[in-house]
């Protein structure tokens, strides 16, 4: 598969944070824990920096779901529920991705959310931000199925672990290989946000949400709620937000430190292999955790004023 190769001048430029609103996507396996739904709502409550054109329903397996067709959807129905708190209409805004991970580096897996994330990218003057949550396996698929996109958007991706980390072993990354890898291969613009101390120092508390969260509308009371249902014992417990990070890097980059790196090599073992003649790409390096939590909750509080 060809892929376009862009300059280092403009892959610089692609890769530095943006300094104006952006359009964006956001993909997404929202029922998958409890944590994209606070990214999907700080991403709708921040219309000044983040146009958000579009919601794609992401795969994902495990216990919460019978497999990944099952998890997209369900995934699909749980943004209509967010969507449905925030007064907004769902219509030709949220799309079904993909029923099942690659099953090879060049194969496709056609759905509604790559087909429409292939076509946003090519309108307008500007790139398109895909900010992706969950696997990657929508925005692998239409990379695959029109390359030239690469050229025109770039990825924010929550998924790995630190380069440095002995595997590169996440929920995201390993539930499809194939797409991670080409995330890395195929030289579109990629900021990655890995999840072990980084993300992982995005915590909460049921306390914490019952303060600054509950009562702040039909979303408030809702997120309070699926994050209380998600543990039995809340006594010095704590929940990480993981997918707040993806977002948050677009709303202010100070928010999460990075730095320009060489892509790394992705192997069958789950393992990084370094290669300082790769393309740059970009990798937070840790979060600010209170400014990120503190631009959510006010927001929240914003909206019910």
């Amino acid at each position: 598969m060809d892929f376009p190769q862009l300059s280092t001048a403009l892959r610089i430029e692609r890769l530095s944070p943006p300094s104006g609103p952006v359009r964006m996507v956001l993909d997404t396996d929202t029922y998958n824990e409890v944590d994209d739904q606070f990214a999907v709502v700080q991403s709708l409550l921040s219309p000044d920096k983040l146009r958000v054109e579009a919601l794609y329903a992401a795969p994902f397996y495990n216990g919460r779901s019978d497999g990944p067709a099952d998890g997209m959807q369900k995934s699909y129905e749980e943004i209509l529920r967010l969507l449905e708190r925030l007064d907004v209409d769902p219509d030709g805004f949220v799309h079904r991705g993909s029923t099942h991970f690659l099953q090879g580096p060049e194969a496709p897996v056609e759905s509604d959310a790559a087909r429409d994330l292939v076509m946003r990218a090519h309108q307008g003057d500007t790139p398109l931000y895909v900010v992706a949550i969950g696997a990657v396996t929508n925005v692998a698929s239409a990379l695959l199925m029109d390359p030239s996109i690469a050229e025109k958007i770039v990825v924010v991706w929550l998924g790995g672990q630190p380069h440095h980390w002995p595997s590169a072993r996440e929920f995201n990354l390993q539930q499809d290989l194939y797409a991670s890898r080409l995330l890395f291969d195929c030289g579109v613009p990629l900021v990655q946000i890995p999840c072990q101390a980084v993300a992982s120092h995005l915590l909460t508390t049921v306390p914490e949400l019952e303060s600054l969260v509950a009562g702040r509308g039909a979303i408030g009371d809702y997120l309070v709620e699926i994050v209380k249902d998600y543990a039995q014992d809340h006594y010095a417990w704590s929940k990480v937000i993981w997918d707040i990070s993806a977002p948050a890097w677009l709303l202010d980059a100070s928010w999460v430190p990075s730095e320009l790196v060489h892509s790394p090599l992705l192997t069958d073992q789950y393992t990084y292999s370094a290669d300082r003649r790769r393309h740059l790409m970009r990798v937070a390096t840790g979060v600010h955790r209170d400014a990120i939590f503190r631009d959510l909750f006010r927001k929240m509080e914003a909206r019910v004023r």
